[in-house]
């Protein structure tokens, strides 16, 4: 969606506008709040008794991501445990000075260095009394992420785990049963759940102001074509320590024991099958997360796609960094989803659409959902900002550069009108205002929440296991039907948790 930066600025005030006068008195509240937007909007208070005692299992990127981020009101970190000493010792002294700022820099040197270091995670259980700890978060390579929140679980912790929730929809079921067996919260690192921009923007489309919603559009694109440029390739750029580490468990065979053949498959794991879940499963999640969000939350009815190795490996292609290269998953995926639409029961033949495509070779568009509905466009971009543009009718025109109002069509509900005006209203500024100085992705308020349910023993948690399942099995039922080169109905049973069928078991050639 290509928009210079004036229609731009159109379709940011345009949401703003909308949202400020849809949801008029809530945002006025939201603005003399000033602070504790995620309390407000997601129904939690402030954490009463002392911060939760928890323990980071991997402390690689994301791992880092969330410590930067972590409450320190609701959140004390006692621990942190992974199998690279490289990555222990960064956590520490941070990599980047904004996404990941370090331990010494989020709790001061000397609260830093009263965190405990693990080599793994079972050394960490193994004093977890000692520790007083009560929770955990999990940012492990994908294939494990289950049997480490299992143990964690069965050892009497909460988890909260990075998505995708797990590499199968058994583990993903193993989890649920896990949690609920020992009554621990168990929640998942979907943060759009707790984007103060993604709830505002799905109370748009669950008002009607977008109509009726056909299709999304959905897509992450990325050029990583260029020698050296791959950002999931890193064992070459890897810290010796790391390697040589990582080699020394590989030819002891305890590697094997956390659940990797190789230390390659450690640090790459993205890159390989037996490790990871490919482009669908660590960037397609997510936003095939928001599109069910913004579509109420519904299953999806079939699935359908195409997916390839078409760059990278292939002699001739690109450079010759990529001619070498031995990754399992695909650079290339284009898939189809088909979500019942609101009278589907009555009319089978009411579907919406998503699709979503993700590659390596372009980035020419800014990743993020475009929703196409019949009175409006909402282009969701970068998880930053939310721009709307309004349909024309035969009353008002519409388009990138038309600004919008929201008025009562007698009585049947809000609607987008046009009017002449070169600025947004006192609502919209009220409603911008309303959503804080700095969009938050949502990371720190998924922990404050997840903190405050095991505070109040309140399973209210935006994003539990079978909220998370849902999300795991469209995207790796999606892998199942690129892998097989075939359409897939979704059944309603790998959805229940009780239940033992799953599409790994039932989707064959």
């Amino acid at each position: 969606m290509l928009t210079t930066p004036e229609q731009e600025q159109i379709g940011k005030d345009n949401f703003y506008e909308a949202v400020g006068i849809s949801r008029r008195d809530f945002m006025k509240t939201a603005g003399a709040a000033g602070t504790g937007l995620g309390a407000l909007y997601f129904g939690y208070e402030k954490l009463k008794g002392k911060p939760v005692r928890t323990a980071f299992i991997g402390t690689g990127d994301e791992g880092n991501v969330l410590i930067s981020e972590h409450p320190p009101d609701y959140m004390e970190i006692v621990a942190i445990a992974d199998l690279r000493p490289a990555n222990l010792k960064r956590t520490v002294l941070g990599s980047h000075p904004i996404a990941r700022k370090g331990l010494n820099a989020v709790l001061g040197k000397a609260k830093a260095a009263e965190v405990k270091h693990f080599s793994n995670h079972r050394e960490l259980l193994a004093k977890k009394d000692e520790l007083g700890l009560e929770a955990v978060v999990i940012a492990v390579p994908l294939n494990q992420h289950a049997a480490v929140a299992i143990e964690c679980m069965e050892a009497g912790l909460h988890v909260l785990c990075e998505k995708l929730m797990a590499k199968t929809v058994t583990a993903c079921k193993e989890m649920i049963r896990s949690a609920e067996k020992n009554g621990l919260m168990l929640a998942v690192g979907h943060q759009r759940h707790y984007s103060v921009l993604y709830d505002n923007a799905a109370y748009l489309t669950k008002m009607g102001l977008l109509g009726d919603i056909k299709f999304i559009r959905a897509q992450w694109h990325r050029n990583n074509s260029f020698p050296n440029s791959d950002a999931w390739q890193k064992w070459n750029s890897s810290a010796i320590e790391d390697r040589e580490r990582l080699t020394e468990l590989e030819k002891n065979g305890s590697l094997k024991e956390f659940g990797y053949e190789t230390a390659r498959k450690l640090i790459d794991w993205r890159l390989y099958n037996e490790t990871g879940g490919g482009l669908m499963a660590e960037l397609g999640s997510h936003q095939m997360d928001a599109a069910s969000i913004f579509l109420g939350k519904v299953h999806p009815l079939a699935v359908q796609g195409y997916g390839g190795k078409n760059f990278f490996g292939m002699e001739g292609v690109g450079p010759e960094s990529a001619w070498k290269d031995d990754r399992d998953i695909d650079d290339q995926i284009f898939v189809t989803f088909e979500f019942p639409g609101k009278t589907f029961e009555k009319n089978p033949r009411d579907l919406s659409v998503v699709t979503y495509s993700s590659m390596n070779t372009n980035s020419w568009e800014p990743y993020g959902e475009a929703v196409f509905g019949s009175r409006a466009t909402l282009w969701m971009k970068t998880e930053k900002e939310a721009l709307l543009y309004k349909e024309a009718s035969k009353d008002s025109p519409g388009g990138v550069e038309q600004r919008i109002w929201v008025v009562d069509s007698k009585g049947s509900g809000p609607v987008l009108d046009s009017y002449e005006t070169s600025a947004p209203s006192s609502a919209a500024n009220a409603a911008q205002a309303g959503s804080g100085d700095k969009i938050s992705r949502g990371y720190r308020e998924e922990m404050e929440h997840f903190c405050y349910c095991i505070r109040t023993g309140k399973d209210e948690l935006r994003c539990n296991g079978h909220v998370a399942m849902a999300d795991a099995i469209m995207a790796l039922t999606a892998n199942l039907a690129m892998k097989h080169h075939k359409r897939i109905e979704f059944k309603p049973e790998w959805f229940d948790a009780a239940s033992d069928a799953c599409p790994e078991d039932e989707i064959t050639v």
